[in-house]
């Protein structure tokens, strides 16, 4: 009979097993690091590296061997130091579904150190020496999963090394000694420097996961969005990329409300001219609208100080009263104030080389009493579609809108029936002078793009493709 503690572990088994099925969404943005991307990674890694590598650190050995003719001979290794250590050759390379291969050939190592010897229970002798490595090879691969927080993170596996030829010089003491004792000094210091080699290589790629949990997975935005950058499978590995798949979505800060639409799938091209390819789909778009419009942050109230002084169109009932004589007959003299404001989140669409925006909201006018409450004179249904313009500044995405067009239709009126295309002019003119300006201003402000440290993104070029943007760049790290 199961016990109940089998059961139970039974049920949490079938449980984990179903969650990756069940939690498995597709990525809002994708970014590809390519060969090129690698290969810049190589040569910073190298370096850290070849670092890694010159803190070999031998210990003072001793023992005995015997030595024909003379007998056993009792010797001890001290004071060694790595004093030259070279890397002149390594390839990076991809391993389709797995990860990276490193390979290093040609690399050198160059010890000095302090001898001892006594043999025939008397005599002693010592002096120096330099042990040099030559043709060192380091073979090892490299995973490369997602840790808990949804971060790349990388690890070793698999490393071989190969020392290579050795030849070691001996300084001061008898010379004869020296041809006769040096395979037993090469063997014992090649032995120890070999089991170093490897461990260290893993401690230089755990290294490297400090820097990748700099991934801003969760990028504020402003007071009212963060984006959230975690990674929703485990990078997928080409024969000539890496491609990781980010949620991309943001969110209301402090409030994690999914949108009531999801991501589609998409795929990156493929390019591989520069080092890394974000790709952001509109649902990364889209779910900006949908955090902005439900904290209440798409709406605006417009009042006549935003218009231009030159312009004839003031927000007063005199103006408005040339079209609707109504309001200039119960609310003379009075000066106006309009609150323009979403409806429902805007919907934007990515064509080849257009980016569109419909939104659909409201107008509503007001009269400012001489007490400053306000009296709603009309509330218009409007319809918008404007034209966007994307770019990417530093580490941000960035842009500007121009409205192409819009209609207006009456909602409410507190002051009777009136034409409303008589307004056409009017509002056409305080969109572009007061609402679309304080929309760019947003906009030039830029949203954090996925970045790693200090990284820079240089050469980029931004595509606007189907449901998605594409932006190609090189990379540089400062730090």
């Amino acid at each position: 009979m199961r016990t109940l503690t089998a059961v139970k572990m039974s049920a949490w088994l079938t449980l984990l097993a179903l969650l990756p099925l069940t939690l498995a969404i597709n990525p809002g943005v994708k970014v590809k690091l390519t060969e090129k991307g690698l290969e810049y990674g190589r040569e910073i890694g190298m370096a850290s590296l070849q670092k890694k590598l010159k803190t070999i650190r031998v210990p003072d050995l001793s023992g005995s061997e015997r030595v024909a003719p003379i007998g056993r001979v009792k010797y001890s290794l001290t004071g060694m130091q790595i004093v030259n250590l070279g890397l002149p050759k390594s390839v990076l390379g991809l391993v389709p579904g797995t990860g990276v291969s490193l390979s290093i050939g040609n690399a050198f190592l160059n010890l000095h150190g302090n001898w001892r010897v006594r043999y025939l229970k008397f005599i002693k002798d010592s002096g120096s020496f330099d042990l040099g490595i030559n043709g060192l090879t380091i073979t090892t691969s490299i995973a490369i999963k997602s840790d808990e927080t949804g971060r790349p993170a990388v690890s070793s596996v698999n490393c071989v090394t190969d020392l290579g030829s050795a030849t070691i010089k001996f300084h001061g003491g008898a010379s004869w000694l020296y041809n006769l004792f040096s395979s037993y000094i090469d063997k014992a210091l090649r032995n120890t420097i070999q089991k170093q080699i490897c461990p260290l290589v893993a401690d230089a790629i755990t290294d490297m996961n400090p820097h990748l949990k700099t991934l801003n997975v969760l990028a504020k935005v402003d007071k009212y969005a963060e984006i959230e950058y975690s990674m929703v499978e485990s990078p997928a590995i080409s024969k000539s990329c890496i491609d990781f798949g980010l949620k991309g979505e943001f969110y209301n800060i402090g409030a994690h409300q999914e949108p009531p639409f999801s991501a589609t799938p998409f795929s990156l091209p493929p390019q591989i001219n520069n080092m890394l390819y974000i790709g952001i789909s509109s649902f990364t778009t889209n779910s900006a609208g949908f955090v902005y419009n439900k904290a209440g942050a798409l709406s605006l109230y417009v009042t006549d100080d935003m218009i231009p002084p030159s312009s004839p169109i003031r927000l007063n009932t005199r103006t408005f009263g040339a079209f609707i004589p109504q309001i200039a007959k119960r609310f003379p003299g009075l000066m106006m104030k309009l609150l323009v404001k979403t409806a429902k989140e805007p919907i934007i669409t990515f064509e080849p080389n257009n980016v569109t925006l419909q939104a659909t909201g409201t107008v509503t006018a007001y009269a400012i009493q001489p007490n400053t409450t306000l009296s709603p004179l009309f509330v218009l249904n409007m319809e918008a579609s404007v034209s966007a313009r994307v770019y990417v500044t530093g580490m941000k995405l960035a842009g500007a809108i121009t409205l192409n067009k819009i209609q207006m239709t009456l909602g409410t009126s507190y002051v009777g029936d009136f034409q409303v295309k008589s307004l056409d002019n009017i509002f056409l003119m305080v969109l572009k002078v007061a609402v679309i300006p304080k929309v760019n201003a947003r906009l030039e402000r830029g949203y954090p793009l996925p970045s790693l440290g200090k990284m820079n993104l240089v050469n980029t070029q931004l595509q606007v493709l189907k449901d998605y943007m594409l932006i190609g760049t090189d990379v540089l790290f400062t730090g």
